[in-house]
C-alpha cells in the first residue's frame, strides 16, 4: 500500500470539506443543540505560535465528538480586531490599523485552516466591521437610555505611552497591561458604564455556574469584592471637613487609635493645606504614589506620612491622628479606614511610625463571650443606636471606564448639542456611526481622541433641534465588541445581525447559552465579567432568555517554549505551527498538543517528542492492510482471545467518550495508542472493528481518518466520517462476546443523575470509575469528599452515591 502522505491527504480533505460545506451549521434543526466557542483571538501581526492552537484543538475535538453523537453543533470563529493592540501595532509598523487588521486576519485564518478545524466560516465575524459595530453601538445606546452610561470627570488611570484612559482591569501591578508603561492618575472627561448596579447579580449568579472552575469564580468574587460593614463619620479638628470611614470588621472599633487615608484620595489637598509641613507632606505623598505605581511596596511593607491633622472619634471623643498610608486604596470603600493593634497591617504601620495603640478591644461588658456573629450583631446595633455609624455595603468593583482617547475603536454614538439639548443619541436609523478614514491617527497628547481634529466628521446637526452639534470623539475599548460576539454567532454571522426591542430572536432562543466556552484564565476579571454584565443587561431588555451567557467554562494551560519560558519574540523562542505542520502534518500536530499533558496545566514543548504521535499515525495507516484481509466482522470466531480484545474495545469507547467530556485529552490519546497496539497484536482485525477505532480517532486526527474511512467506502455511501455515528459499546459487546450491554442508572442521593454503559458483571470499582468521569455526577456530588460518601451497588440494576 502507499505510504502515509499527510501533506497530500490533508489538503485533499480540507478542499472537500469546504466544497461540501461539511461543517456548516444547519438552521431549524430538530436535533439537540451544542454551542462550543473559543475566546476569539486578536489577530496580531506575528501570527499564531504553537501555544495558541491548544484551546482551538480541544474545542475542535469536542465539537466533532458532539456532532458524531447526534447534536446540531455550532462551532464558529471570528476576530477581536478593535482596540489598543491593533492600533499600537499599526503605529509601530507605520501602517493603517484597518490595513494591518485585514492582513493579519488573512494570516490567522490561513494558519487555522491548515489545522483542519471544523469552524462554520459562513458565520465569521470581525468586530471592526461597520456591519458588526453598528450593533455594538446599538447596545451602548440602550445602556445610555437606561441610565447605565454616563459622563465622568473623576480621576482615571492615564497611560502616558498609549495616551489614553484605562479601566482598573487594564492594569497589571500598576502599569498599563498593553505597553507596560507607568500609569498616573489624571482627571479627564470619560464615558463610564455603571457595572456596579449589577454587582450583586454578578456575584450571586456565580452560584448558578456549577460548571465553571472554582478558581475563576473566586477571582470574580474577589474582584467584585463585596463587603458589608459600618460607615463612621468623623469631624476633623480645625476644619469643616467630615471624614467617612468604612469598616467591614468593626467589632473592635473601640480599640481604634488612628485613621489612614489613601495617598491619592481627593480630600488630601484640603486636609494638608495650611499645615506647617505642607510642602514636605506633599512631597512624601508624591513619593508614595510613585512607588505604588512602580509596585515597590513589597508584601507586608508599609509607608506613610502624618498629615498634621486629627479626626474626632465619634465613639470616645478622642483625637485620632490622620495618616497617609500606602496600603489604603482610594476606590475601595471610602478610601479612609480606622486602624488598631488588632490588624497585622495596621500594627506594622503603627510600630514603624510610633503611633500609640490600645491592646483592649473595648467590648461592652459581658458580650465578649458571644459567638463572632452574635458579637458583630450586638456591636452593630450599639453603634447605630448611638448614631455613631450607619450600615454600609462597599464593593471593590468600580464602574467601568469605557472610553478611550484613541482612533481605532467603535465611535460612541452620541452628539453634543451646542444649544440646549445636551447630549443626544444618534438615531438608530443612522447607525453605524462609521469610523472616518484618516491618514494620521496618532494620539493627540492633549487628552482628546485623534477624531477631535477631523472637523468635517465632528461637526454635525443636532438630531433633536437641528442646530449645531458635535460628535462624541472618544471611542470604545476593545472589550466592547467581545462582550456580545457570541450572540452574533448565534444569529448567523455578519449578514444576519439584528436586535429587536422586547423580542428574543429564534436563533438566540435556540443557541443560547453557550454550552462550552474555552480560553485563557487571564480573562477572569475582564472579559468574563464584562460579557456577563452586558448579557444580564440584554436579559433585562428581553433580548436573551437565559441568566448567564456561558454554561461551562474551561481554562487552557500555556504551552511553554523548550527553555521553560513563555513563547515570545523577545526571547527568540517562538515556534511557528506552520513549520511543524509542514514537517509532520496537522493530525500529528493536533495529537501531540493534546498528548503533552492535562489540558489546564502549563506544559513544555519538546521538538523531539512529536515524532511519537507521527509514528502512531503511521501505525494506524498500516492497519488498513490487516483490516482489508477480513472485510466482515461475522467471520471472526468467538474465542477467548477475541472476547478479551472485544472487551478492550468496549472499554475504550467508554473511556474515550468520558475523557473527551472531561477534557482529559491526553489520557484519551493514550487509550487510542494502547488500542492500536492491541489491534496490531490481535490474530485478525475485522473491517468493522477497525472502523470503530477510526471513528474514535476521528475527532483527534480528522484528515487521516477521513481518508481511511473512504478507502472502505463500499457501504458508507460517501458520507464524511465526521457526520457518522459515534461508536456505542453495544456494537462490540453483543457482536463479539454475546453479552448484552447494560444501561446502568447512576444515582446521587437516590435520584438518577446519569447513565453509564457497562458489561454484565462489572465490578463496583469499575462502575465508580466510570461514574466519576461524568460531569453530571460530579456536579451533583458538589464539594463533598468522596471518603465520606457511601455507595450502594446492585449489579445490573442501580449504582447510588449517598450520605
Amino acid at each position: 500500500m502507499q505510504e502515509y502522505d499527510p501533506e497530500k491527504i490533508e489538503k485533499k480533505w480540507r478542499d472537500v470539506w469546504h466544497k461540501n460545506e461539511t461543517y456548516k451549521t444547519r438552521e431549524n434543526s430538530e436535533k439537540e443543540k451544542f454551542f462550543v466557542l473559543d475566546m476569539f483571538p486578536y489577530p496580531s501581526g506575528e501570527g499564531l505560535h504553537v501555544g495558541h492552537p491548544k484551546g482551538y484543538i480541544a474545542t475542535d475535538i469536542f465539537s466533532r465528538y458532539k456532532r458524531m453523537s447526534g447534536f446540531e453543533v455550532l462551532h464558529p470563529m471570528g476576530w477581536d480586531a478593535f482596540g489598543l493592540p491593533a492600533e499600537n501595532y499599526a503605529l509601530k509598523n507605520k501602517v493603517h490599523p484597518r490595513i494591518a487588521v485585514e492582513k493579519n486576519v488573512t494570516r490567522f485564518k490561513n494558519q487555522l485552516e491548515l489545522m483542519g478545524f471544523d469552524y462554520d466560516w459562513s458565520r465569521e465575524i470581525n468586530t471592526s466591521d461597520p456591519n458588526y459595530y453598528k450593533w455594538t453601538q446599538w447596545i451602548f445606546l440602550q445602556m445610555w437610555k437606561n441610565g447605565l452610561a454616563y459622563e465622568s470627570n473623576e480621576p482615571i488611570n492615564w497611560c502616558l505611552s498609549c495616551q489614553t484612559g484605562l479601566a482598573n482591569e487594564d492594569l497589571e501591578r500598576g502599569k498599563c497591561e498593553r505597553c507596560g508603561s507607568m500609569v498616573e492618575k489624571k482627571r479627564i472627561r470619560q464615558w463610564v458604564l455603571a457595572i456596579t448596579k449589577y454587582a450583586d447579580r454578578l456575584l450571586e449568579d456565580l452560584n448558578l455556574l456549577t460548571e465553571w472552575p472554582e478558581n475563576i469564580k473566586e477571582q470574580q468574587r474577589q474582584w467584585i469584592g463585596k463587603s458589608e460593614g459600618l460607615i463612621f463619620e468623623h469631624a476633623v479638628e480645625g476644619l469643616k471637613i467630615k471624614l467617612k470611614t468604612f469598616s467591614a470588621h468593626f467589632e473592635a472599633s473601640y480599640a481604634d487609635t488612628f485613621i489612614a487615608i489613601a495617598p491619592d484620595h481627593d480630600l488630601l489637598d484640603n486636609l494638608i493645606e495650611g499645615t506647617p509641613e505642607e510642602n514636605a507632606i506633599r512631597s512624601k505623598i508624591e513619593e508614595i504614589n510613585i512607588k505604588r505605581l512602580e509596585n515597590k511596596h513589597g508584601d507586608g511593607e508599609v509607608e506613610g506620612v502624618f498629615t498634621g491633622r486629627y479626626a474626632i472619634d465619634p465613639l470616645s471623643g478622642n483625637k485620632m491622628p490622620i495618616w497617609v498610608a500606602s496600603f489604603v486604596i482610594a476606590n475601595y470603600g471610602t478610601g479612609i479606614v480606622r486602624c488598631s493593634a488588632f490588624d497585622k497591617r495596621d500594627l506594622s504601620f503603627a510600630e514603624k511610625y510610633n503611633i500609640p495603640l490600645k491592646n483592649d478591644k473595648g467590648y461592652l461588658a459581658g458580650i465578649d463571650k458571644l459567638s463572632p456573629e452574635e458579637l458583630r450583631n450586638v456591636m452593630a446595633k450599639h453603634f447605630i443606636k448611638n448614631n455613631w455609624a450607619e450600615p454600609g455595603v462597599m464593593y471593590r468593583l468600580q464602574d467601568w471606564v469605557f472610553s478611550r482617547q484613541r482612533y481605532w475603536g467603535e465611535p460612541i454614538p452620541l452628539i453634543h448639542c451646542q444649544g440646549k439639548c445636551g447630549i443626544v443619541a444618534v438615531p438608530e436609523k443612522d447607525l453605524p456611526v462609521r469610523l472616518p478614514v484618516v491618514e494620521h491617527y496618532e494620539p493627540t497628547g492633549t487628552g482628546e481622541s485623534p477624531l477631535a481634529n477631523i472637523s468635517e466628521w465632528v461637526n454635525v446637526k443636532c438630531p433633536k433641534c437641528g442646530g449645531l452639534g458635535k460628535r462624541e470623539t472618544n471611542t470604545m475599548p476593545q472589550w466592547a465588541g467581545s462582550s456580545w460576539y457570541y450572540l452574533a454567532f448565534a444569529m448567523g454571522g455578519m449578514s444576519n445581525l439584528q436586535f429587536e426591542d422586547n423580542k428574543i430572536k429564534e436563533e438566540i432562543q435556540y443557541w443560547m447559552s453557550v454550552d462550552l466556552y474555552v480560553g485563557g484564565a487571564e480573562h477572569a476579571t475582564r472579559h468574563l465579567i464584562y460579557a456577563r454584565f452586558w448579557y444580564k443587561f440584554l436579559y433585562d431588555q428581553k433580548i436573551v432568555s437565559t441568566l448567564e451567557p456561558f454554561t461551562r467554562l474551561k481554562s487552557v494551560g500555556l504551552i511553554l517554549a523548550s527553555d521553560g519560558r513563555k513563547m515570545s519574540k523577545r526571547w527568540g523562542n517562538v515556534i511557528n505551527p506552520d513549520d511543524v505542520i509542514t514537517r509532520f502534518g496537522a493530525d500529528t500536530f493536533r495529537i501531540y498538543e493534546m498528548f503533552l499533558g492535562p489540558f489546564s496545566d502549563s506544559v513544555t514543548w519538546n521538538d523531539d517528542a512529536i515524532v511519537g504521535p507521527r509514528r502512531f499515525l503511521e501505525r494506524v495507516w498500516r492497519l488498513q492492510e490487516k483490516a482489508s484481509v477480513n472485510l466482515t466482522a461475522g467471520s471472526v470466531q468467538k474465542n477467548d482471545q477475541q472476547k478479551t480484545y472485544a472487551q478492550k474495545l468496549s472499554k475504550a469507547i467508554n473511556s474515550i467518550s468520558s475523557d473527551i467530556e472531561n477534557f482529559k485529552f491526553n489520557t484519551a490519546v493514550s487509550t487510542l495508542m494502547i488500542l492500536a497496539s492491541a489491534m496490531e497484536e490481535a490474530s485478525s482485525l475485522s473491517k468493522d472493528d477497525y472502523l470503530i477505532f477510526i471513528r474514535l480517532l476521528a475527532p483527534f486526527a480528522p484528515h487521516i481518518t477521513e481518508e481511511i474511512w473512504h478507502n472502505f467506502s463500499n457501504d458508507i455511501n460517501g458520507r464524511s466520517i465526521h457526520v457518522s455515528a459515534w461508536p456505542k459499546i453495544s456494537e462490540i459487546a453483543i457482536k463479539k462476546t454475546g453479552e448484552q450491554v447494560i444501561a446502568l442508572p447512576v444515582q446521587v442521593d437516590g435520584k438518577v443523575r446519569d447513565i453509564v454503559f457497562v458489561l454484565p458483571g462489572a465490578t463496583k470499582k469499575e462502575v465508580e470509575e466510570l461514574a466519576l468521569k461524568s460531569t453530571k455526577i460530579i456536579k451533583w456530588l458538589g464539594d463533598r469528599s468522596l471518603s465520606n460518601i457511601k455507595i450502594t451497588y446492585i449489579k445490573s440494576r442501580v449504582f447510588n452515591f449517598h450520605n
